[in-house]
C-alpha cells in the first residue's frame, strides 16, 4: 500500500505561482513513476505531469514551459512548481503512484483556483 497526501493548494490571480506537495508513504519501494493529474468540474480527469524513478519527466503540452516536477527522495515527496497560472488551470489536482506491480494509488486532491 501507498499513501498519498497533496498540499499547497489555493487561490491566485492569473500570472501567479503555486507549488504543490505530495507526500508519500508505505510501500514506497514500489513506486516506478510519480504524476500528478487534474480534474476540471464537468471535465474528465487529465494527466499533468509524470515523474520516473529514473528522472524522466512529461509534461502535458498546455503545461509546458510553466510547470515544473521535481522531487525531495530524503522527505519521500514530489513537488509540482506551477507558474505562469491561468484560469485554465483551476482544477482539483491530484497525486498518484504507480506500482511496479501496475497498482495505482491516489491522493484526496487539493483544490487550485486561477482567478482573471
Amino acid at each position: 500500500q501507498v499513501q498519498l497526501v497533496e498540499s499547497g493548494g489555493g487561490s491566485v490571480q492569473a500570472g501567479g505561482s503555486l507549488r504543490l506537495s505530495c507526500a508519500t508513504s508505505g510501500s514506497i519501494s514500489t513506486i516506478n513513476t510519480m504524476a500528478w493529474y487534474r480534474q476540471a468540474p464537468g471535465k474528465q480527469r487529465e494527466m499533468v505531469a509524470t515523474l520516473t524513478n529514473g528522472g524522466s519527466t512529461t509534461y502535458q503540452d498546455s503545461v509546458k514551459g510553466r510547470f515544473t516536477l521535481s522531487s525531495d527522495n530524503a522527505k519521500n515527496t514530489v513537488y509540482v512548481q506551477m507558474n505562469s497560472l491561468k484560469p485554465e488551470d483551476t482544477a482539483v489536482y491530484y497525486c498518484a503512484a504507480f506500482t511496479w506491480a501496475r497498482n495505482v494509488y491516489w491522493g484526496q486532491g487539493t483544490q487550485v483556483t486561477v482567478s482573471s
